[in-house]
């Protein structure tokens, strides 16, 4: 079986007269001429569409792509988080006492030793939150996180010891033992 073009396929089934045929077919002989003669290159608006089409989705895609990965830097940096906390957290005492702290203008109360409580204070430990839950970590580990999420520590209080002594005028002055107010 021979392979027909699709002018004679038309013609076979019905769907195009001999006259049409002809009148396309001699529209695009012209059209060629022109062409040559002219050296003038007909715009394929198609082809242009096409193109354009394509640079769209491009466009598209490059911009889905960053997306996705500013996503996936977003979850690395939750995950490294969550995993410095659970490394470095510190038992609580559910019988120790309370310290009270805020979190988005709320007051929280976690249990603590009279110890971890005192060092919370003077800024050598930190409060976190990981998830709803609060944690009590080193400084050293608040600090990492800090530099990944500083709205996940809490309470860090770092205190700035070289200007409380600079600023201390009583500071030569020793306070007796038996002093009681």
């Amino acid at each position: 079986m021979a392979k027909l073009s699709l002018q004679e396929q038309l013609l076979k089934s019905g769907l195009v007269s001999s006259a049409q045929a002809k009148s396309v077919k001699s529209d695009k002989r012209k059209q060629t001429q022109q062409q040559r003669k002219n050296n003038v290159e007909v715009v394929d608006e198609a082809k242009n569409l096409a193109q354009k089409a394509q640079a769209e989705k491009i466009e598209r895609d490059r911009e889905l792509n960053q997306l996705r990965q500013q996503q996936d830097e977003k979850k690395q940096l939750v995950a490294q988080i969550k995993q410095i906390i659970e490394l470095n957290r510190l038992p609580r005492d559910a019988e120790g006492l309370a310290y009270n702290f805020t979190d988005s203008n709320k007051v929280k109360r976690l249990y603590v030793s009279e110890t971890m409580r005192d060092q919370i204070a003077e800024g050598r430990l930190a409060i976190v939150k990981l998830g709803t839950n609060y944690e009590v970590i080193p400084v050293d580990a608040a600090r990492k996180i800090q530099q990944r999420d500083a709205a996940s520590v809490i309470v860090f209080n770092e205190q700035n010891k070289a200007a409380d002594v600079a600023d201390d005028a009583y500071a030569a002055y020793q306070v007796p033992d038996d002093l009681i107010w």
